[in-house]
Formats: structure tokens, C-alpha cells, sequence
């Protein structure tokens, strides 16, 4: 649904044509500003449909790019960002007209899928009422906000800390743990990751921590249950849970209980694999944490807000943590929001005593008034109910079936609208595909894979040897088949590296 101005916008663009638009005189070339710049700033348009071709924009888009903008996670001299024209639901298209399936939801936060009308007039809304306003006033769209999250977390997590991402939620809510216990270190997982800011990245568990690992962060790593690839030799998921703890608990003891301030686990690790942990192993790290008053956080920043087909994923496992950490899909990433879900104990703690932390845009008003919209949306359109029947009916079995005939896949792992095929060597000793953090001419098999992905006009989420299938939680059964036989094809060139 378009509004009235990006109609007529629109309708000037469609009754123009390359030779009619805009031609920049070499004198307009100034105070720093290049040719794509000013290119791109006279065409002054919206959003371009697919079936609208427009190289010569995209080429200006992409020439800006690469000359000013530094891009995250990147040798910058060796990417070629694609420069996308638009989006709408499930789709984003590029200037050339070629149209994506996203099977990644952005970074796995477009969970209504991008542009949805209710979301956008009320972003729209709250702009020309209330731009903006500093985070110490009580501001009626961010009340809101705040009521309708605590209204979904589990248990008593009823005070909310607005950030503006998953990375500062993590941030945070290892601060509010530190303060409330006294005590100076963190522990979390091997095979997750948390964010990318300081203490964040340092309690990530993927090689994105190496470059800024200061070994002293006061944080410890341990393995959690992975039965596909398990680290204690277990056969059965109750084997790997009773290890995983037993091993939790031994690393606990030689790092001292009284030292350890919290316990970090992704309830479902999302980026490093969506390994679902086994019947058991929450329940089990609550009761550790309870036995020996260390704080239990989750991190929900991917998992929560539908992913899994529930609101929370901790829903699943029958747990509530003291501390919640969300992101991403609170409002569908339209503006950036995070946060962290506190527990009335922990609350108490800086009642009288100051929270010793703060963010300029926390609760920024835009962020919230998309969130409120989000959560109704989810509600209204049982989004959350449509992410778990498409995972038992459709991805979960597609899946399976993909597994059946591709002998690159080794397991098929997910539950909602949140899976993962792990692509291997050989089935049998479970080789994966390419090595750990391969990149070159070792990770030729995943970038094939990809690149046949793209081909068949599906965007794939890829992370070493697997991929991941994670579309918006809303997106229909007939598109996420058409995922699925992109993917089918997709993995033949898989196969092509498998025994």
C-alpha cells in the first residue's frame, strides 16, 4: 500500500525514461559531493517497483556506496554490495528488476516482512506528532510500548530497559547482573553470538570475537548441548543434556559460583547454527543459577517475537530468566529498538539506588510508535500462530524432504519459522562442507551454493557450512514453497562437493 505522495512520485517516475531525468552540470559538482551523490539526490524518488528496470540509478546508488560507506563485518576492498530498489513483504528487488524471496528477513528482524502498511502510517504518525523526546519523561507511545512487551514476556519481567539493539540489550543486562550480584564475571557459550559492542562481543562465542578478545573482559566460555556435532560424545538428547550441565557445572566450579555474576544462553542460538537445546538443559542452568544466586539471561534479540512460533522462545522450555534481552523483531527492524525484560528482583535493586547506565534514544519515540504497531499486527494477523504452522507444515517437512534427497545435508534443525540445514562432506562422518570460518577459495562450495541461490531468485542466509531458513514470520505457504524449490535446486551444487 502506497501513500498518496509516493503514488505520484511514482507515476512521475513511471512516465520517465533515462533520457528524460535529471542531467547534472559539471558544475554542481561541489563541496565534496560526487556525481552518484547529486545523481541520486535529484531523482528524489520512492521506492521503484520491480518490473521497472533502472540500471542507471542503481549505478549511481552502488558508485555512493562504495565510495563513502564503510560496511560492517567486511574487507571492504572485497565486496559488492548489491544496491536494492525496493522491498515489500517478502521481496526486495535491485535496479535491474531481478526480484529476491528473502529467506533471511533482513538480519533475521523483518518478521511482518518490510513495508507493511499499519507499521509505516504509524511511524508516519508519530513523526508529525512527536518526533522525538528525551528518554527521562514518561511519553505516551513509549508507556505503550514498554506494557505491550511486558504483557508477552514470561514471569515477572515487567520493567522494561529500551535500547537501541540487541548488542546494548546484551550490554546492559550484563551491567544490570554485575551491579545486582556484586560479583565480576560473565559466563556464556561457544557457538553464539551477542553483539558486536564491547562487552557483547566479548561474551560472543564465534570467531567475530577474536579480533577484539581482550582476555579480560571477565568472561568464561563453556560448551553448550549440540548433539549433531556434540562435544561430550553423547548419543541421545538426554545424554547431552545431562553432560552439557555436568559440564556447566564442573566449569562453574573451578571458576568459583561466588565470582560468577550471570549465565548467558540464546535460548535457541540463532547466527551460529539454531541448535534447540535438548529437553531439560534450561530448566537445568535455571536451577544452577538458582542454587548458587547467579542471575539467568536469555538472549532473545533473534529468537523472540515469533521466530520460533512463539512470542518468546523460553516459552518452548518452560523457563523464565531474571533478565531478557530483545531486539530485531520488536518492531520488525523499521527503527532500531532493543531492550531488556527485568525481573521484579532485580528491578528492586536500583530502586533506591541509580541505574549506572543510559542511552541518548532510549525508548526513542519513532522505535516504540513501530513497535506498539508490530506487536498489534502480530496480534491482529496471528502472525506468531501462522510462524508455528508454517514450521510444522511446511518448512519443517520441506525441509526434511530437501534432506532426503540431498546428500549435502546433514541435519535439519528448527522449529517456527527459524531453521537451519547443515551441509556436510559426508553424511556419515559428518564432515561439514567447508572448514570452521573458511573464507577464500575454501569456502568455494557454500559461495557456489549461494550464487545458485541468488540464480533462482532466492536471497539465502549463510553462515559457514550451513544455511539458514529464516523468512518473515508472516510469509505465505506458496512463498515459502517457492523457497523451498529454490533451495532444492540450489543444492544440487551442493551436492556436487558431497560424497
Amino acid at each position: 500500500m502506497l501513500s498518496s505522495r509516493q503514488n505520484a512520485v511514482n507515476a512521475f517516475f513511471c512516465a520517465s525514461t533515462p533520457d528524460t531525468l535529471p542531467t547534472l552540470a559539471p558544475s554542481a559538482i561541489q563541496d565534496g559531493h560526487t556525481a552518484a551523490h547529486l545523481h541520486i539526490l535529484s531523482l528524489g524518488r520512492m521506492t521503484p517497483h520491480a518490473d521497472l528496470p533502472d540500471p542507471r540509478t542503481g549505478a549511481a546508488v552502488k558508485a555512493a556506496d562504495r565510495a563513502h560507506v564503510f560496511h560492517s563485518w567486511s574487507a571492504q576492498g572485497l565486496i559488492d554490495p548489491l544496491a536494492v530498489a525496493g522491498a515489500e513483504g517478502a521481496y526486495f528487488w535491485d535496479y535491474d528488476g531481478n526480484r529476491y524471496l528473502d529467506f533471511t528477513s533482513g538480519l533475521v528482524y523483518t518478521n511482518i516482512g518490510y513495508q507493511h502498511p499499519k507499521v509505516v502510517a504509524a511511524i508516519q504518525e508519530q513523526a508529525g506528532r512527536l518526533a522525538t523526546f528525551a528518554p527521562a519523561f514518561a511519553i505516551d507511545v513509549r508507556s505503550e510500548a514498554a506494557r505491550l512487551i511486558a504483557e508477552r514476556t514470561p514471569g515477572d519481567l515487567d520493567k522494561i530497559f529500551f535500547t537501541n539493539g540487541g548488542a546494548e540489550a546484551v550490554e546492559n543486562a550484563a551491567r544490570m547482573a554485575r551491579v545486582h550480584t556484586g560479583r565480576p564475571k560473565i559466563m556464556s557459550a561457544y557457538r553464539s553470538y551477542h553483539g558486536a559492542t564491547s562487552t557483547a562481543i566479548n561474551l560472543t562465542g564465534d570467531p567475530r570475537r577474536w579480533a577484539s578478545d581482550t582476555a579480560s573482559a571477565g568472561v568464561v566460555h563453556f560448551w553448550a548441548p549440540f548433539l549433531y556435532r556434540s562435544p561430550f560424545y553423547a548419543e541421545t538428547e538426554a545424554q547431552e543434556c545431562e553432560r552439557a550441565l555436568t559440564h556447566l557445572e564442573d566449569t562453574l566450579a573451578f571458576e568459583g559460583p561466588q565470582t560468577i555474576a550471570a549465565i548467558l544462553l540464546e535460548t535457541v542460538p540463532g547466527t551460529a547454527g539454531i541448535m534447540t537445546p535438548p529437553p531439560g538443559y534450561l530448566a537445568g542452568v535455571r536451577e544452577i543459577c538458582d542454587r548458587y544466586g547467579i542471575v539467568f539471561i536469555l538472549d532473545e534479540v533473534m529468537a523472540g517475537f515469533g521466530r520460533t512460533g512463539r512470542w518468546f522462545a523460553a516459552e518452548h522450555f518452560d523457563v523464565v530468566p531474571d533478565l531478557l534481552t530483545f531486539a530485531k523483531g520488536v518492531n520488525s527492524g523499521y527503527v532500531p529498538l532493543g531492550g531488556v525484560a527485568i525481573s521484579a528482583e532485580i528491578a528492586a535493586t536500583f530502586d533506591k539506588r541509580p541505574y549506572p547506565g543510559g542511552l541518548t534514544y532510549s525508548g526513542h519515540p519513532l522505535a516504540c510508535a513501530a513497535a506498539v504497531a508490530t506487536i498489534q499486527v502480530m496480534a491482529d494477523e496471528q502472525v506468531v500462530e501462522h510462524a508455528a504452522h508454517l514450521g510444522e507444515t511446511v518448512l519443517g517437512p520441506g525441509l526434511r524432504e530437501l534432506a532426503e534427497r540431498h546428500p549435502s545435508v546433514g541435519e535439519v534443525r528448527g522449529l517456527g519459522a527459524f531453521w537451519a540445514l547443515d551441509l556436510v562432506r559426508n553424511r556419515e562422518t559428518r564432515e561439514p562442507l567447508v572448514p570452521y570460518n573458511a573464507a577464500g577459495e575454501a569456502n568455494a562450495p557454500m559461495a557456489a551454493f549461494g550464487a545458485a541461490c541468488k540464480k533462482n531468485g532466492l536471497w539465502p542466509f549463510i553462515n559457514m557450512n550451513r544455511t539458514h531458513a529464516v523468512p518473515a514470520c508472516n510469509i505465505t505457504e506458496a512463498e515459502a514453497k517457492e523457497g523451498l524449490a529454490a533451495l532444492d535446486a540450489a543444492l544440487a551444487v551442493a551436492d556436487e562437493h558431497a560424497a
